[in-house]
């Protein structure tokens, strides 16, 4: 599948826009991000000298790695006040873009929980995004600049890290899904504009700035984001200051035709949606839905809130929903980006989740449990309020959880065959 005609089109000049417009939204979280690394530095060594039994000349040479280190952050404090107190003034010459088109198939694949990204370059992702707030009615009834909306969705994807996984191709996917439940479940029969712009802009944000981290490790390790919201939810809450730092820039505002009353109901309703993809809040927020889906009532807000939250929830968690070609790439990044962070953790001497060890995780044992426990109870509970999503949702994801049984039942029987080689070489070795 190709985008036909134009893809989505940068001008020079609005590219340098954005070069300066995304490092500016970062720079505050980032700083106080060098900060905690440089300070967890200074504490992982002074804690060296002071408990282990170092030779004269190591302990030296902590010494200086501690005067150098504090030298370092001193200087980055000074030179980071100024840059905090630089204002931000995006240039506004932005000319107008090109009509662009996707393809009549492209169109008809977006709106099915199949579609496939790998495929996609991040500017055809844009224009696909860009495609679904269209298509919905969102940017006529909420008479959305459109050149905005292409800013914003610019900044956006320069405001996702490289991470393997918590990536902007990752919040591609979660959007996408979101669409495809819209369509699926013709929720724009159920809900108001105003419910299904929040839907679709919580999904675009929701992991905005991710680190590729997780929460455990933020309270572990004490970080900068952490300490900065109390432990609680630290990344959901960051990516819900992003998000709004992004929408505090004129040019970046796409809610800036909103009276102050419906952009209070906007913010509100997207960091609710952010703050429930929290994984700590999964039994809390579908235990609420189960006692609400018997006697679902669209005319009572918290009902319909509830419901909100459970499809950004499935929609964040939604690969195993796809075909199998699809979704096993994303385990195998999301399995790199939870090696690196369980790397990090033995290295920092913090606990480490057995889920993440990379000596103690398969592929099979990681979806297994995952998909039986979560995904599935999950799915089956929003099938009862959507029956059409039992064929195009709720039966991949029971296809994936036996693939992933079988693949396990392989494994174990291959470490079986080599315990017992092993066995019968070192009772060879003990005959002789």
């Amino acid at each position: 599948m190709q985008i036909l005609s134009l893809p989505f089109f940068i001008s020079p000049s609005l590219s340098l826009s954005l070069s300066h417009l995304s490092p500016s939204v970062h720079r505050a979280f980032k700083i106080n991000e060098l900060k905690t690394e440089v300070t967890n530095r200074l504490a992982m060594l002074e804690k060296r000298v002071e408990l282990e039994g170092m030779k004269v000349v190591e302990i030296e040479k902590c010494h200086n790695d501690i005067k150098k280190l504090r030298e370092e952050m001193a200087s980055r404090n000074n030179s980071n006040f100024l840059e905090d107190n630089k204002k931000l003034t995006p240039r506004r010459d932005v000319p107008s873009y090109p009509k662009y088109h996707l393809s009549k198939e492209t169109v008809e694949a977006l709106r099915l929980p199949t579609f496939d990204a790998w495929q996609w370059e991040p500017n055809e992702m844009l224009s696909c995004l860009e495609h679904m707030y269209h298509d919905l009615g969102l940017v006529k009834d909420f008479n959305i600049n459109p050149i905005t909306l292409k800013r914003w969705l610019l900044c956006i994807h320069d405001n996702y890290r490289n991470n393997p996984f918590h990536n902007f191709r990752h919040c591609f996917c979660v959007t996408q899904m979101m669409y495809s439940m819209i369509c699926l479940c013709s929720l724009q029969e159920k809900f108001t504009q105003l419910d299904i712009l929040i839907l679709m802009t919580a999904a675009v944000c929701h992991d905005l700035d991710h680190p590729g981290f997780n929460n455990t490790y933020q309270i572990n390790a004490r970080t900068e984001l952490a300490v900065r919201y109390n432990d609680i939810s630290p990344l959901e809450n960051h990516h819900c200051a992003v998000a709004f730092q992004i929408f505090s820039q004129p040019d970046c505002n796409i809610f800036s035709n909103f009276d102050p009353e419906a952009f209070k109901q906007i913010r509100q309703g997207t960091i609710t949606l952010i703050l429930a993809t929290d994984m700590a809040r999964h039994g809390e927020i579908l235990d609420s839905f189960k006692q609400k889906v018997d006697n679902f009532d669209y005319a009572d807000e918290e009902h319909i809130t509830c419901l909100k939250m459970v499809l950004i929830k499935c929609c964040d968690i939604s690969n195993e929903v796809r075909p199998m070609e699809v979704a096993e790439p994303w385990v195998d990044c999301l399995l790199e980006e939870y090696f690196m962070q369980s790397d990090r953790e033995k290295a920092e001497g913090l606990p480490v989740a057995p889920f993440m060890d990379r000596e103690k995780v398969t592929k099979p044992t990681a979806q297994i449990g995952f998909i039986k426990f979560v995904l599935i109870p999950m799915f089956e509970t929003v099938l009862k309020l959507f029956p059409q999503i039992e064929e195009a949702m709720v039966q991949p994801l029971r296809e994936s959880r036996d693939r992933y049984e079988e693949l396990k039942q392989i494994d174990d029987a291959m470490n079986e065959v080599q315990k017992k080689k092993s066995e019968n070489l070192t009772m060879g070795g003990k005959k002789k």
